[in-house]
């Protein structure tokens, strides 16, 4: 499947902010199942490129003159291809067992330990254990827009019931983390089809151990299915605050109001 992609970020400003750093992951991930065709980064000042800690394609954005708005514009084709059972044949440079640490927002505690218990049979677990899982979560979890926030952790998503994918995605490497399950955010968009779930998503990898095949696994819990062509990946990380598509800071600028826009066109 071809995927054609725009996504613009506004962020406007009730002062003269003179100052702005950012760091964008807003470029897809060059991996066996998706090859970019087409991608731009547009935005102001200076944009430096590089490849972070997990392999990630990223840019740091840096203005320095006065400005009372920001806008950066992402957007190209990418060419989709669904893996076979979910698996995702990636080059890591890293090992498996750096995604088991767990971070602030998904720190194991005894809800989190017990619904792991529940459903996790142990440090190996299949496919078809990890599905029971995101179905579990699928099931407690109501996704609801605005139910929380990007510092909502695991365990308060779960005892709320309702949150959004990142929050999905956090309770499930959270569940993993318990009991040293190797498990990664993945950060990027899904075509939306004839669902009102925004296009720009978060999802999970997550290390299956079945017969003949030890690797990672590509779930979105939100839709509680395995990854298809209609997902473009951009960044990988233990959370979302390593694999955000924009995390930065200002000096000045007041109040901020931040819009988003994504369209995902099928092709």
């Amino acid at each position: 499947m071809h995927l054609s992609i725009r996504h613009e970020t506004q962020y406007r400003y009730t002062a003269t902010l003179g100052y702005t750093i950012q760091q964008l992951h807003l470029t897809p991930r060059g991996e066996p199942q998706q090859h970019v065709l087409q991608w731009q980064l547009n935005a102001p000042g200076h944009l430096h490129a590089y490849t972070d800690a997990y392999g990630n394609l990223s840019h740091m954005l840096t203005l320095d003159k006065p400005h009372e708005e920001l806008v950066i514009v992402a957007e190209g084709v990418v060419e989709t291809a669904t893996p076979a059972h979910g698996r995702i044949a990636v080059r890591d440079t890293l090992s498996p067992l750096v995604y088991t640490v767990a971070t602030r927002l998904t720190m194991p505690t005894e809800n989190i330990r017990a619904l792991a218990a529940s459903c996790l049979p142990g440090r190996q677990a299949g496919t078809r254990d990890l599905m029971k899982l995101a179905e579990h979560i699928f099931g407690a979890v109501t996704y609801q827009t605005g139910a929380t926030a990007v510092t909502t952790t695991a365990t308060d998503a779960l005892a709320q019931g309702s949150g959004v994918c990142q929050d999905h995605a956090h309770i499930f490497l959270a569940c993993c983390h318990a009991v040293g399950i190797p498990a990664r955010y993945v950060s990027g968009y899904i075509d939306p089809g004839n669902t009102n779930h925004a296009a720009s998503h978060a999802w999970v990898d997550a290390w299956a151990q079945d017969d003949g095949f030890a690797g990672w696994v590509s779930i979105d819990v939100t839709h509680a299915r395995l990854m298809t062509d209609a997902y473009c990946r951009i960044a990988i990380g233990r959370d979302y605050e390593a694999a955000a598509p924009i995390r930065g800071m200002r000096s000045g600028g007041g109040d901020e109001i931040m819009t988003v826009d994504v369209q995902i066109v099928p092709q």
